[in-house]
């Protein structure tokens, strides 16, 4: 059966897939190391681990399923379960291989144990890099001589005399260290001269201004009898929406452009059994009303593929920061 395929394709898309009644398959990320001794570079990865405890369906393994066979959710739960009897079977007499995911196994406590391969790296940013390691550079002193049995002898290669400088080149760098000397005098001028420059056409301006608002406020106008009129003005306060602590994973179940209207939809999803309530504004100051708000982004998840692929139901994420 194609089921361990299938979880190690959605392993490379989502952090926890759940086989239900049997378990949740979770990647753990960490990020690059480098060893700056050995030359040792390990790029950023995401390792597998499995959690027992986690068993209820969240559907993203059957839909991912159903799709691929090209069959219905409700099949494709019934082929998974089937399969999942098969493994825990074999789990009572034997340890139980999961494709190239790793080995199952039950120890002296009838507990679940999980020993991944640890061949694949399920972080698709860093597809096709591997570990390696650099050697680094060799640091070594050059010297003239050695001491051989108490005589001083040359050596063979002597960089300091392939490289010494002539006389041309000590004046070659002497004329290039004035010419530095010149263009760094030369900016630092235009750069001051022209901030100068500046400053003084800035304060013309406050000057010329302060004048123009003297002469208008010394000004006498003759305007004669004017009529009073009276304004009212009504301030509209619109909704604020205070700044998070912390992240929401929203199940967004519609957007309404009336209050009214989104508090009588929280109470029908009430009524129905969720934990409904408001969301964040939308830019356009609309309300939007969620099946539910969760800090923890699994959960939100769970609550969305029950809505679409169980019950049928319009809904989407939303993350609120």
């Amino acid at each position: 059966m194609a089921l361990e395929q299938y979880i190690k394709e959605l392993l490379f898309e989502y952090e926890c897939v759940t086989v239900p009644g049997f378990g949740a398959f979770l990647t753990r990320s960490y990020t690059f190391k480098v060893n700056n001794i050995t030359g040792e570079f390990i790029p950023a990865r995401k390792e597998l681990t499995f959690n027992s405890l986690l068993v209820s369906n969240d559907g993203v393994l059957a839909n991912y399923f159903a799709v691929k066979q090209k069959t219905s959710y409700e099949n494709a739960l019934r082929l998974i379960e089937k399969e999942v009897g098969v493994w825990k079977k074999k789990l009572n007499t034997q340890s139980l291989y999961i494709g190239s995911l790793g080995k199952i196994k039950l120890n002296q406590n009838k507990k679940i144990e999980f020993e991944p391969y640890g061949k694949l790296n399920f972080d698709s940013s860093v597809f096709g890099l591997s570990p390696f390691t650099k050697k680094p550079l060799l640091s070594f002193k050059n010297s003239k001589t050695t001491t051989v049995t108490g005589k001083r002898e040359k050596l063979i290669f002597t960089p300091e005399n392939k490289y010494r400088k002539s006389p041309l080149s000590k004046t070659y760098y002497r004329y290039a260290a004035i010419g530095l000397i010149g263009i760094a005098l030369s900016v630092s001028t235009f750069y001051f001269g022209n901030q100068y420059i500046n400053n003084q056409r800035h304060l013309n301006q406050e000057i010329a201004q302060n004048k123009i608002q003297n002469n208008v406020q010394s000004a006498t106008f003759n305007l004669g009898n004017l009529n009073s009129v009276s304004l009212s003005i009504n301030v509209v306060k619109k909704d604020e929406t205070p700044k998070l602590k912390h992240p929401y994973y929203s199940i967004i179940a519609g957007t309404f452009r009336n209050k009214s209207y989104a508090k009588r939809k929280i109470e029908t999803l009430k009524k129905d059994g969720y934990n409904a309530t408001l969301a964040q504004i939308n830019p356009k100051g609309m309300f939007r009303v969620a099946y539910g708000r969760f800090k923890s982004k699994n959960e939100a998840l769970k609550l969305l593929y029950f809505l679409k692929y169980t019950l049928k139901k319009d809904a989407w994420y939303l993350i609120e920061q």
